[in-house]
């Protein structure tokens, strides 16, 4: 290292500077006060820009390309006006290759300034290359949580091909969904100016994309129209221009679920990290579209067993129809009821659901109940009804155990509880009735009075609003009474 008492042990002021210059590796320019370019100093001659006898005695910001001129122009008027030192960052062609440079110009007391030249090429390069990376990450990252919480696929595909463009500074891509095991259909595409490949449908072994899903390999074509392929039979197609593509297999859980097909408009130069990451945004599109098969496959498996669970409810309260005559064909209507009146007061779904169920249900109670009692076609004396009494809670206890049916059991039980607290099993009071149960309870009785009974002709439809009427605030909740009498009128 050399110390500042070694410098003043040079000969002179001029050996100083030019050991100094000699330390380094960097390009040096002296320039007068508007950049005129006095003396320059390098070792390597292929780092100028343009030779020697070009650009001495020349101003600097004449010398260079307009947009770094322009720079250099700005940094020598900031030098007149006082500033010590200006840094300038640019990009420049050169003999000896494009790169990238940095300037310091520093302000000397005669006017004059020293413009510092050093090469940042490979700085920048690994510059670019971290952000590089770091824009990847993102992109993974943003298609991660598309994947976990969007269930629609569409808009998934879509944000995974914007990605794709970008990431792989490509003009256009495609996803092909495999159907059936057997053919490639078209799901979603960017950057394309036509329809020419929307109405995609190749059976697995056919054409470019087919050959890919069958042999799961990727397929690279580095000039379209040198290769006779399906595309070039297409005149839209040819509209489009390109000229390289690549086709990824998309495979998940080792099963191939579509293709990812690449499209460029000029000769796609590539490396291996621009071939990983292709691959690598293609395993995510593959993620993607299997997350979005198996919640579509949990969907129909749900619905499949949500519709098993309501045709067995149905046959529950069928078999119970057909025990009691008296009442067939009660349940569906009073469900069908119960459905109309909720759904007017504002009840959704899933709500609506499991008043539905707990209406087909509310008397399945009764199972239980003797035949003696329950068909008795007379009065019933007090031991019958303490029997026909307990119905509701034998309905909860047959059903409380089926998950699927617990939001629904408010109507079995409390459907015979009344306002005024006067009901059975719980005489329960007001509000503390269930919703749902009192809703029922309006519907019921008013099925019940307008159906005929061995024992009396069934009521008028005038008659049986009245007795509703009535009772409102009695038996029936006072709020629900004028929601029900408005929809009969309607």
């Amino acid at each position: 290292m050399i110390t500042e008492m070694s410098l003043q042990n040079l000969p002179n002021s001029e050996q100083r500077l030019e050991a100094i210059f000699q330390a380094f590796n960097d390009l040096l320019f002296v320039l007068d006060s508007d950049g005129t370019i006095l003396d320059y100093k390098t070792g390597d001659l292929t780092k100028l820009y343009t030779s020697p006898e070009n650009f001495l005695m020349r101003k600097i910001q004449d010398v260079l390309p307009s947009e770094i001129s322009t720079k250099i122009e700005d940094a020598v008027n900031k030098l007149r006006a006082g500033h010590k030192v200006i840094y300038i960052e640019y990009f420049l062609k050169t003999p000896a290759g494009d790169g990238w440079y940095e300037s310091r110009l520093v302000s000397l007391s005669n006017g004059q300034s020293i413009m510092c030249v050093r090469d940042i090429t490979k700085f920048k390069q690994s510059e670019l290359k971290i952000k590089r990376q770091v824009d990847q990450l993102a992109a993974m990252r943003s298609i991660d949580l598309a994947i976990t919480s969007g269930l629609d696929l569409q808009p998934t595909l879509l944000l995974i091909l914007d990605h794709v463009r970008t990431q792989l500074n490509i003009d256009a891509a495609c996803i092909l969904l495999l159907e059936q095991n057997q053919f490639l259909k078209f799901a979603a595409g960017a950057g394309f100016k036509t329809s020419a490949l929307q109405h995609t449908h190749l059976r697995v072994g056919e054409e470019n994309a087919g050959k890919t899903a069958l042999e799961r390999q990727v397929l690279h074509i580095s000039d379209l129209k040198t290769h006779q392929t399906g595309f070039m039979r297409s005149s839209l197609f040819s509209k489009e221009k390109f000229i390289a593509y690549y086709a990824v297999p998309l495979i998940a859980k080792e099963q191939v679920v579509g293709v990812l097909e690449i499209f460029h408009r000029e000769v796609l130069e590539t490396d291996y990290e621009w071939q990983n990451l292709m691959e690598m945004l293609a395993g995510h599109a593959a993620i993607a579209i299997d997350n979005a098969m198996l919640f579509k496959d949990l969907q129909s498996s749900n619905y499949e067993l949500t519709l098993a669970y309501d045709k067995t409810i149905e046959g529950w309260s069928r078999a119970l129809d057909l025990r009691d005559k008296e009442t067939e064909g009660h349940s569906r209507r009073v469900t069908e009821m119960t459905f109309k009146l909720a759904n007017q007061m504002g009840i959704k779904q899933p709500e609506l659901s499991h008043i539905c169920r707990g209406a087909m249900l509310h008397d399945i109670g009764k199972v239980a109940i003797p035949d003696n009692i329950l068909l008795k076609p007379g009065p019933l004396n007090d031991d019958e009804w303490v029997a026909m009494r307990r119905h509701p809670l034998i309905a909860v206890e047959l059903l409380t155990s089926i998950d699927h049916l617990a939001p629904s059991l408010d109507i079995p039980r409390s459907h015979h509880e009344k306002w005024n607290g006067m009901g059975y099993p719980d005489s329960l009071v007001g509000d503390d009735i269930p919703l749902a149960a009192r809703l029922f309870a309006v519907v019921d009785v008013y099925d019940a009075l307008t159906s005929d009974r061995p024992y009396r002709r069934a009521w008028s439809q005038t008659d049986a609003i009245k007795y509703i009427s009535d009772q409102s605030g009695t038996h029936f909740d006072p709020h629900i009474v004028p929601a029900f009498i408005e929809m009969m009128n309607s």
